[in-house]
């Protein structure tokens, strides 16, 4: 399934923590990108397909100034990203290397990127804020990215944060953190999402009112009662 404007719409209403537990009751426990949290505060809830980027260790000859004109550089790589697209980088986790800084997220914010995603760190961090740019990543760093990475690629399979990542997966990123879901899977999800984030609100509602979790969460059988009964009104 295509993560058209309807799908995008809906999972911008359903939290992390929701796509978490639906994805852990179809089988996959690895989709939360460690490390990938909120530059910060007062983030909205993003949604997009995955634009992928890739680094490797940096080796003297090809991590330099340079490199960063070369055909394969993540300049060249930001020229290709869609409108929408999420650019999730797979830095390996690299503290000490400003993957991206204000220019190159200025430059997404033009192409209408929805924002970055990085298990890695940013550099130029008043700038980048000064973008408006969502980004979740682990922190910030001064040296720029050459310092301890060579970049070598985009929309290929990467892993970011401990995640297989796909271009084209549908990621969902709020304060908890950045999901992926699998575009194979993204219709099922999309089948279950709304119902899932319904029904943790009535047992919120619920538990508000006095009621006890044993029974109520998880639902036994008259507990479903009450709660199908609730949704026809």
């Amino acid at each position: 399934m295509t993560l058209d404007s309807t799908a995008i719409e809906t999972l911008k209403g359903v939290t992390t923590a929701t796509l978490t537990t639906i994805l852990l009751k179809k089988g996959l426990r690895n989709v939360w990108i460690r490390g990938a949290m909120p530059l910060t505060g007062g983030q909205g809830r993003i949604v997009g397909p995955a634009f992928t980027m890739r680094f490797v260790p940096a080796r003297e000859d090809l991590a330099t100034p340079a490199s960063w004109g070369s055909p394969t550089s993540t300049r060249a790589a930001i020229e290709d990203m869609p409108e929408g697209a999420v650019a999730v980088i797979d830095a390996m986790g690299n503290p000490d290397a400003g993957v991206f800084g204000d220019i190159l997220c200025a430059r997404m914010v033009k192409r209408g990127v929805a924002g970055l995603i990085t298990d890695g760190v940013v550099r130029d961090l008043d700038g980048v804020l000064g973008t408006t740019l969502p980004v979740w990543c682990r922190g910030t760093a001064a040296p720029p990215s050459v310092a301890g990475l060579t970049f070598v690629g985009w929309q290929e399979t990467v892993g970011c944060g401990g995640v297989a990542v796909l271009p084209g997966d549908a990621i969902v990123a709020d304060r908890d953190g950045a999901v992926v879901i699998p575009q194979a899977l993204l219709a099922e999800v999309l089948d279950e999402a709304v119902e899932q984030e319904r029904m943790e609100g009535w047992i919120v509602s619920e538990v508000e009112r006095g009621e006890k979790l044993p029974g109520l969460y998880p639902m036994n059988d008259a507990t479903r009662a009450r709660y199908d009964a609730w949704k026809k009104t």
